[in-house]
């Protein structure tokens, strides 16, 4: 077996935040079984973001295992002059939806609880955002990860087209 070494430059340094945590409830035959729930969204800053979900009797414990999830659900974000989104996006998930809008530098992140959570650890400095339909925060999250899933950069878009990224973006 071979002793690897991590290299101190490969090293993800990954911020997290919780979202929620509330308690849960499950009633049983002999009583009430009550345990905690913690969403929490992980994040670089610089396009790197992921959202997850842990059930465990104490609160520390679930936090851990939703930062365990989060990790393993990361996804990349193509960001416009490494500050905004590059055009107008809507995401849903059930009944939240969640536009997203690209703003002029030096506008900010215009969004409010579980979505600027997730827009700022993405690593979004400059962005519009506007929460339609329910408001529960994890649906929230869920919804804004999906709308910045959808992005795609213009190199991608061309390689579709089958065109060069010149006739894409005019």
């Amino acid at each position: 077996m071979q002793n690897r070494k991590e290299d101190p430059t490969k090293v993800k340094t990954l911020e997290e935040q919780v979202i929620e945590i509330k308690s849960v409830v499950k009633v049983n035959k002999g009583g009430r079984q009550r345990r905690f729930s913690a969403t929490v969204v992980v994040g670089d800053r610089h396009g790197q973001v992921g959202l997850g979900m842990g059930k465990a009797n104490e609160v520390p414990d679930a936090i851990k295992k939703a930062i365990q999830d989060a990790n393993k659900n990361l996804i990349r974000v193509p960001l416009t002059d490494e500050r905004t989104i590059a055009y107008e996006v809507i995401g849903v998930k059930g009944a939240a939806r969640v536009l997203l809008k690209p703003a002029p530098e030096g506008t900010g992140v215009i969004a409010g609880g579980a979505v600027r959570a997730v827009l700022e650890l993405a690593g979004i400095r400059d962005i519009s955002a506007k929460s339609l339909g329910a408001r529960t925060k994890n649906n929230m999250a869920n919804a804004t990860l999906d709308a910045l899933k959808q992005i795609k950069t213009p190199e991608h878009i061309a390689e579709l087209r089958g065109k060069t990224i010149e006739e894409i973006l005019g």
